[in-house]
């Protein structure tokens, strides 16, 4: 038997995320699988051509730590390239954009609070926001 608060990755069923391509996530930490209700916890495992195409996330901070092949970045209008062991931030309501660059997978540790759960209601894409500055 299994702790309750132990997730073993081999145990957790993968998906393919809203808004990304060639991009297969394993939600660790979740209301499902240990019962939190403040953040969310993600491994991504993202393939050559792989990424997240524009979008933000409204009152969600998000956290990205890289632990396998290289990618670059874009949020809040500054760009960057990333390695292994670098960890970037999301601030609640950003536009961002991730994109894989190697040839290897992408492997990164994903934090989400509060979570996220690939709800749509708690995402916003370029015409969304368009559509939602002209209601405005």
């Amino acid at each position: 038997m299994n702790p309750r608060y132990l997730v073993r990755t081999a145990d957790v069923p993968s998906y393919q995320p809203a808004n990304h391509h060639h991009t297969f996530n394993q939600r660790l930490i979740g209301p499902e699988t240990v019962g939190a209700q403040q953040m969310e916890v993600l491994l991504g495992t993202l393939h050559k051509g792989g990424g997240a195409l524009p979008h933000a996330h409204p009152g969600i901070e998000q956290a990205c730590h890289l632990l396998e092949g290289t990618a670059h970045v874009e949020v809040a209008g500054e760009a960057f390239d990333m390695v292994p062991g670098d960890t970037c931030f999301f601030p609640a309501d950003e536009m961002h954009v991730f994109t894989v660059t190697s040839e290897t997978p992408v492997k990164l540790l994903v934090i989400y609070s509060p979570p996220y759960g690939e709800s749509p209601d708690k995402v916003i894409r370029p015409a969304q926001a368009t559509a939602q500055e002209s209601a405005a």
